[in-house]
């Protein structure tokens, strides 16, 4: 089994990291609730994402994390240009997206590209691999020239380490991790600065997970890209991520240094996400009380008033069903956080 590779326990900060790559702000969207078959009347919105904002630097990785339905991969689609938002802008290399006409628009997204989750279905069986690689350059043909696109596809290949001469093989020759590095190498073709990843690892093996993290780091340190990876393994996102943010009910309740989230994280939902992890040190297993939330998650058509999290949290007051908490550092924390209570809670490391 190929080992996740180890990265310094302190991730560079923000003032090391380069310039501001991609910015989100007030980032919505919603999905409308409509009843009947013919005439169609809206009754209502699903509020996927809901005023998001972050920033992303040249080289950094941010990662996402949160609960299935918490709108992470609604982000991604919106970031890469698959679900058009509701409001709010997406801003790239200083670029408004949402203000742009076509053609400009075009190559703006260029600097942008996906790495989807399920390298099974994201992969056309009718296409050859050189095909698939290669498509990004008949849609941008001002990228690679005809004459020079099989070259071209053969580096990416080797790239991502693939062997070129199988560039005439289907998706249904390689294993699943080897269909992952042909997503990969296809999101590479534009040479975009930034990468958003939607659980680039979940859908493969154990044993397969860590070659293709791995080969992400070194195509990272390569390339000089930003990632935004978007994964439920909370060892996977801390071993990659540079900061990380945590997504609840399509906000983003704290955010901060990974080291910041996972030892002294500040939101009781944080607190409680990561009191669920398994600790794998038998002897540690008695230090660390876990957190059980009562109720299911409220549903995203209908989220409680004020603070979003409180129909579960052990610390709600008045307040929060009255005024929703901004995200922001507080006296009792290192870090923002979307809490009228944050306060630092030391975890018993479960997630190395």
């Amino acid at each position: 089994m190929t080992e996740l590779r180890t990265t310094p326990e302190t991730p560079p900060s923000a003032s090391h990291l380069g310039e501001v790559v991609l910015e989100v702000r007030d980032l919505v969207k919603y999905f409308p609730i409509t009843r009947g078959v013919v005439f169609k009347r809206k009754i209502g919105d699903v509020k996927a994402v809901d005023g998001v904002n972050l920033q992303l630097r040249r080289g950094e990785t941010l990662g996402v994390v949160g609960e299935s339905g918490c709108g992470k991969s609604t982000l991604a689609r919106l970031l890469v240009g698959l679900e058009t938002p509701t409001s709010g802008e997406i801003v790239v290399q200083s670029q408004n997206l949402s203000k742009l006409p076509g053609r400009a628009l075009a190559k703006a997204r260029r600097n942008i590209q996906m790495v989807f989750q399920d390298p099974y279905t994201s992969l056309n069986p009718r296409m050859t691999v050189g095909d698939i690689v290669g498509e990004p350059f008949a849609i941008h043909p001002e990228v690679a020239p005809a004459r020079d696109r099989r070259r071209r596809v053969k580096e990416l290949l080797d790239l991502v380490g693939l062997n070129p001469d199988h560039i005439n093989r289907y998706p249904h020759q390689f294993s699943g991790g080897q269909r992952q590095r042909i997503g990969i190498a296809r999101s590479l073709a534009l040479k975009p600065e930034i990468l958003i990843c939607d659980e680039p690892v979940s859908a493969l093996d154990v044993s397969i997970q860590a070659q293709v993290v791995n080969l992400l780091e070194e195509l990272q340190n390569e390339l000089g890209l930003a990632y935004i990876f978007i994964a439920h393994d909370l060892s996977v996102v801390r071993h990659i991520s540079d900061r990380v943010a945590v997504m609840y009910l399509g906000k983003i309740v704290e955010i901060g240094e990974d080291i910041d989230i996972y030892d002294h994280p500040t939101h009781p939902y944080t607190q409680a996400l990561l009191s669920a992890v398994p600790v794998p040190d038998p002897t540690l297993r008695g230090l660390r009380d876990q957190i059980v939330l009562e109720g299911d998650v409220p549903s995203p058509a209908n989220p409680p008033s004020g603070c979003r999290f409180r129909t579960r949290c052990w610390k709600a007051q008045e307040i929060c069903a009255v005024e929703e908490p901004a995200l922001t550092t507080r006296p009792n924390s290192s870090h923002p956080s979307a809490c009228h209570f944050a306060e630092e809670r030391d975890v018993v490391h479960a997630v190395e």
